[in-house]
């Protein structure tokens, strides 16, 4: 027998994936056009995308950057409020690490990059906020 309606509505998710690049103990942020905050270049899969392929379209399309997929590692998977949507919407957001070639530089709808520390957490969306406090525990930010 199925349990009973109980009349919960279940909480939207956005699931997304990021990736996570430290160079100078500073981790690559981005702004995207239209947004205040600061977010990890990354973006929802497109259908039959694995996570890999994901990231690192994300990552030339945002940064102009290419990741060497073989080097892809997990770094983690953040559950948080999702910034600019409605309250109680959250993001699972899964996020890699990867070397790659080139610079980043803003691109697409990109309006700015950052190298920022654990003491500009005030100016990311509080995903990015909980991977700075990652770094700074791993020691890997100042």
């Amino acid at each position: 027998m199925p349990p009973p309606e109980t009349g919960a509505v279940p909480t939207p998710v956005i699931d997304a994936l990021a990736w996570v690049h430290v160079s100078g103990r500073r981790l690559l942020c981005v702004r995207t056009r239209g947004r205040s905050l600061y977010y990890l270049p990354g973006g929802k899969r497109e259908p039959g995308e694995s996570d890999g392929a994901a990231v690192a379209r994300e990552a030339r399309e945002e940064v102009g950057v290419a990741l060497r997929t073989a080097t892809l590692a997990p770094f983690a998977v953040v559950d948080e409020a999702a910034d600019g949507h409605p309250e109680g919407t959250r993001v699972r957001l899964s996020c890699y690490t990867a070397e790659h070639t080139g610079e980043p530089a803003p691109a697409a709808e990109i309006a700015d990059l950052a190298w920022l520390a654990h003491a500009d957490r005030p100016l990311c969306a509080p995903a990015v906020r909980r991977v700075l406090d990652e770094l700074q525990g791993r020691g890997e930010i100042d």
